[in-house]
């Protein structure tokens, strides 16, 4: 067989995306030497990680150029992120060393790494074991769903003029949704718009939450947990320092929280357009109606369900929700919103909630993001074309003669691009469908007891990058005690689903490396 891809170019690239994304651990360092903890742990981090980038990038001394082939552009995004999991496993490797800690086992370090750069936000550690770590280790998992959650790639293109010759290829196979919308004339100016409109609201978020304790309206919520939560908020990650997430947390914080994550939801190069005076564009866009349409009917129902009693309790905030209007309302909204665009926050313990309120989250969960924002899943802007492309088939078989092309907003939607997301689409439910069920039968052999709607979740939950599912592995559980297996199918889930499946599966395939 003749090798037609240069792979060669594509590791020497990964190379480059490692070495400066070990500046990224100087934050982490930082918080050990403040604390005096761990510093040992991120020093050998940081050099290990400079030092694997720089024996990358030698293998092609003189990468292609000036443009990246499609295959070799697939093959570094796909490669890149995969090289930032195991290398972002490491500090968890280190520190867990000579512990009883579940994170000194490789496999467990690399979930725990993958869940946070493709913010997943599904855990391995024990939430007795969450607090018990060190405030180093624990900023790296929120700094790691930061990172993640814009891109890695869209920063690298950002600072790396060697990268924003191919950015716009490279975007498009790494952002979220079917379709880039380009801001400016230059692809590295439109990913710097976007990392600041993200760095931003970072920062807003941080502000408010300080903010409300100190006006004594969330004691706990110390500057170090406000940035820990900002960092996990904006990227739609759901890790949280607290063991009982932003449960630990008042209902102010709460009701704070809320409006960021439908802002992380949404498609970030709208609030572009707002700060520039056309704030049209971000009201009549159908995607962010039929977004908030959706939120509105889920929460809903939900906060009648709870409202009727659905929750017998809501875990460490103790009381009941059943009569009381402004608790079922909060918590109905908050977790429609925190599992609909994969954020994985929880105000209360779900996983003990009955099964009809389950089915609502379970629907929230299948349902994803926008295009262009942070959020996971299959994304609203294809269930949009899914559901119009029904309509037309109905209307078709009525009307044999008739032409009826897919409109979103006023936009023709072409063709080609209809059938790429009837296929992603359908490649989504097929790998969820097996994984659940392979889930499901490798559960016996561990110590996991599922049932059918717990191993669904569990599936949605990882391609999906939600996090948290139902039963063990609720917001107050962790996937720990799982087989191996069964953890690398989900860390296979979690890579494929950040990258809209494609990118990654294309390479496994005899058709990507053959002339």
């Amino acid at each position: 067989m003749s090798i037609r891809v240069d792979w060669r170019t594509s590791v020497a690239l990964t190379g480059t995306v490692l070495k400066y994304l070990s500046l990224a651990v100087l934050v982490p360092l930082v918080v050990a030497l403040a604390y005096e903890e761990d510093v040992l742990v991120f020093g050998a981090t940081l050099a290990i990680i400079v030092t694997f980038g720089v024996l990358l990038e030698r293998i092609e001394p003189e990468p292609m150029e000036p443009d990246l082939l499609p295959r070799e552009a697939m093959l570094f995004v796909a490669l890149s992120w995969l090289a930032v999991a195991v290398v972002g496993a490491i500090p968890y490797v280190l520190a867990g060393y000579g512990t009883e800690s579940a994170l000194a086992h490789p496999v467990n370090a690399l979930f725990e790494s993958m869940s946070g750069f493709t913010t997943t936000g599904a855990t391995v550690m024990e939430v007795i074991s969450v607090e018990r770590h060190s405030h180093a280790l624990m900023m790296w998992r929120q700094l790691t769903q930061w990172l993640g959650g814009m891109g890695i790639i869209v920063l690298m293109i950002a600072i790396l003029p060697e990268l924003a010759v191919n950015g716009a290829q490279l975007i498009r196979l790494e952002a979220p949704g079917p379709e880039l919308q380009k801001l400016t004339p230059k692809i590295a100016e439109t990913a710097r718009i976007l990392w600041l409109v993200y760095f931003g609201f970072t920062l807003l978020l941080i502000a408010l939450l300080y903010g409300l304790h100190l006006v004594g309206l969330a004691p706990n919520m110390s500057f170090y947990n406000a940035v820990a939560h900002g960092f996990s908020t904006l990227p739609t990650g759901g890790f949280s320092p607290e063991a009982n997430s932003v449960a630990a947390f008042s209902a102010a914080v709460q009701w704070i929280i809320i409006p960021f994550m439908v802002v992380a939801g949404t498609n970030y190069a709208l609030f572009w357009h707002v700060f520039h005076g056309e704030s049209r564009r971000f009201f009549q866009n159908t995607e962010l109606r039929t977004y908030a349409g959706a939120i509105a009917v889920l929460a809903g129902i939900l906060g009648a369900l709870l409202y009727g009693g659905a929750a017998p309790a809501l875990g460490a905030l103790g009381g009941t929700t059943e009569g009381a209007g402004e608790p079922a309302l909060r918590h109905g909204l908050f977790q429609i919103v925190s599992l609909l665009n994969s954020t994985g926050f929880a105000s209360s313990d779900f996983a003990q909630w009955d099964g009809t309120a389950k089915i609502v989250l379970l629907t929230a969960m299948f349902i994803g993001g926008s295009a262009g924002s942070t959020g996971g899943g299959i994304k609203i802007i294809r269930w949009l074309v899914v559901w119009k492309v029904a309509r037309r088939e109905l209307f078709t078989a009525a009307h044999p003669e008739a032409v009826q092309p897919i409109r979103i907003g006023d936009h023709v939607i072409d063709e080609d691009v209809i059938r790429g997301v009837l296929g992603f689409t359908l490649l989504y439910l097929v790998i969820f469908v097996l994984a659940t069920v392979f889930i499901a039968l490798d559960s016996t052999r561990g110590e996991v007891t599922l049932d059918a709607i717990d191993a669904v979740s569990a599936g949605i939950a990882t391609i999906g990058n939600v996090g948290p599912g139902f039963g063990a592995l609720g917001p107050f559980g962790s996937y720990r005690e799982f087989t191996d297996a069964s953890k690398l199918v989900m860390i296979f889930l979690m890579w494929i689903g950040r990258l809209e499946i494609i990118p990654v599966l294309v390479v496994f395939t005899g058709a990507f490396w053959r002339r």
